[in-house]
């Protein structure tokens, strides 16, 4: 997937040397969370963010307010799933892109980049959602696709969701078939199914012993 053909170029970057009035002016006629700044060769040094801008001193330069500017960028090479994870690692919605030799060529837009996320079969093909949790040495990414396609499914896309305490979450995405015969297979390999977004027989079976059970036991 080719992304630098949505690398935009209507809004100038800003000067070093320009006036920090000049960024509070143009935050407030955009929606953007940062501008990107330039030297005179066009040559990207950083991002200033909206929240910084206003608290700052609007007569002074840029350039008097330089530990201000973040650095943050991708490269016109950069593949979107990396594009997408310096917006979230970044809290900004623009993403300068630069080329090999660092000069600025335009940017991208977070809801550009969202938007070719969910043209991918993760989003796009129908299926389930499966979120599986294990020991985070205890699981593999080829058993995943083993468990998945010994029961005739197809995983769409898988990935790590969360980390947290030796334990890892992963999103799984099944086509081509139910998710229960999927989901008890991954009990017998001693994951913990945290959601199912379909009916879980398993589950609504255990649920049915228990009431019976109950019910018993208050005669």
């Amino acid at each position: 997937m080719n992304i630098a053909e949505f690398i935009i170029n209507d809004i100038k970057p800003l000067n070093i040397k320009d006036h920090i009035g000049d960024v509070q002016v143009m935050f407030n006629q955009l929606t953007y969370s940062h501008i990107p700044i330039v030297n005179d060769l066009n040559q990207y040094l950083g991002c200033i963010s909206e929240n910084d801008a206003h608290c700052l001193d609007g007569k002074k330069l840029i350039s008097d307010y330089g530990h201000t500017i973040e650095g943050f960028f991708v490269r016109d090479t950069t593949v979107w799933l990396d594009v997408l994870e310096s917006f979230a690692q970044n809290s900004t919605n623009i993403m300068p892109v630069l080329d090999a030799k660092n000069t600025y060529l335009g940017y991208y837009e977070l809801n550009d980049i969202i938007t070719l996320f969910n043209e991918t079969p993760f989003f796009a093909e129908a299926g389930g959602i499966l979120i599986i949790e294990k020991g985070i040495n205890d699981y593999s990414f080829s058993e995943l696709s083993q468990i998945v396609e010994s029961n005739n499914g197809k995983l769409l896309g898988a990935f790590i969701s969360k980390i947290e305490n030796d334990l890892v979450q992963i999103t799984l995405k099944v086509g081509n078939t139910g998710l229960n015969d999927i989901m008890q297979t991954f009990r017998r390999y001693s994951y913990n199914i945290i959601s199912g977004h379909e009916e879980d027989s398993y589950m609504e079976s255990l649920k049915e012993r228990s009431d019976y059970l109950n019910k018993y036991l208050n005669i």
